[in-house]
């Protein structure tokens, strides 16, 4: 009896997650870029049991998750993609753009409107920022945003390769560049025209509102600089810029059950888009 494509997308995420999150931690531990400022053990249980609680969720509401709607818009043959002449791998290549776009603008959206922004905020309360920041996020948040796939995949109408690509990517590259990894700079500046480096995304975690609300791409640059969004470096440079939220300064008050709770007891300051007054 063989194996489902859903089944086989469990064991491919799992299996590149378990092998890029192992890559980071180790590179952060023998080249860091920054000094941590608070506990990691602390951190790590916190951003760690959120993965666990957003993956078991994840799959007791929507089991088959993205892959399984991929699978309806291809038999069904919805979507721009199942109506137009590709070759499989254009189709592949051009699906995978475009999912990558979407969560661009679901990543600005979350930043502008602040009711979403409330659940935003608990990715961005880290006070340190590392690799398991990359999977930092508020339940609902991860509920919210497998909707918004569903819908963009019912709209573009993906091949069901080009949406197990797309996931392995952005989960791949989330934690690539969170990392709390160095890189020279030469090397940074050129691997940043192609995929968001640590650097370029760290900016996006400063605790400046103008510096927060920018780098909004999670693999591809080009987003950024395309729509205004890029900032090249932090006015205070890696090494000594603030990370976090100015309103959440304080570890103890950031663990699981506050962070599971915050959208609806923190206070969001002005930090969503068109409440910020700096600019």
């Amino acid at each position: 009896m063989g194996t489902s494509p859903i089944d086989n997308e469990l064991v491919i995420r799992l299996g590149f997650f378990l092998g890029v999150f192992m890559i980071m931690a180790i590179w952060e531990i023998l080249a860091p870029c920054r000094v941590l400022t608070t506990s990691k053990s602390r951190r790590w249980i916190n951003n760690l049991l959120l993965v666990v609680i957003n993956s078991v969720l994840v799959r007791a509401i929507f089991p088959a998750a993205a892959v399984g709607m991929a699978l309806i818009t291809t038999e069904r043959q919805w979507g721009l993609l199942n109506n137009v002449d590709l070759t499989p791998w254009s189709a592949v290549i051009t699906a995978v753009i475009m999912l990558d776009f979407i969560i661009y603008l679901q990543h600005v959206m979350f930043h502008a409107i602040p009711t979403l922004w409330r659940l935003h905020m608990v990715h961005h309360t880290d006070l340190d920022i590392d690799v398991t920041t990359g999977n930092r996020f508020h339940p609902v948040e991860i509920l919210l945003s497998m909707l918004i796939k569903f819908a963009a995949i019912t709209v573009i109408g993906p091949p069901v390769a080009a949406v197990v690509i797309f996931e392995v990517i952005l989960n791949a590259t989330s934690m690539f560049n969170h990392s709390n990894v160095r890189i020279p700079k030469q090397i940074d500046r050129i691997l940043r025209l192609f995929i968001v480096t640590p650097d370029m995304h760290r900016v996006h975690h400063s605790v400046i509102k103008r510096e927060t609300n920018s780098n909004y791409g999670f693999s591809l640059p080009w987003w950024d600089r395309l729509l205004g969004t890029y900032r090249d470096q932090p006015a205070a440079g890696h090494i000594a810029m603030t990370i976090g939220l100015d309103q959440f300064r304080k570890p103890e008050q950031l663990n699981l059950p506050h962070l599971l709770i915050l959208p609806v007891t923190g206070k969001p300051g002005d930090y969503p888009i068109n409440r910020s007054s700096e600019k």
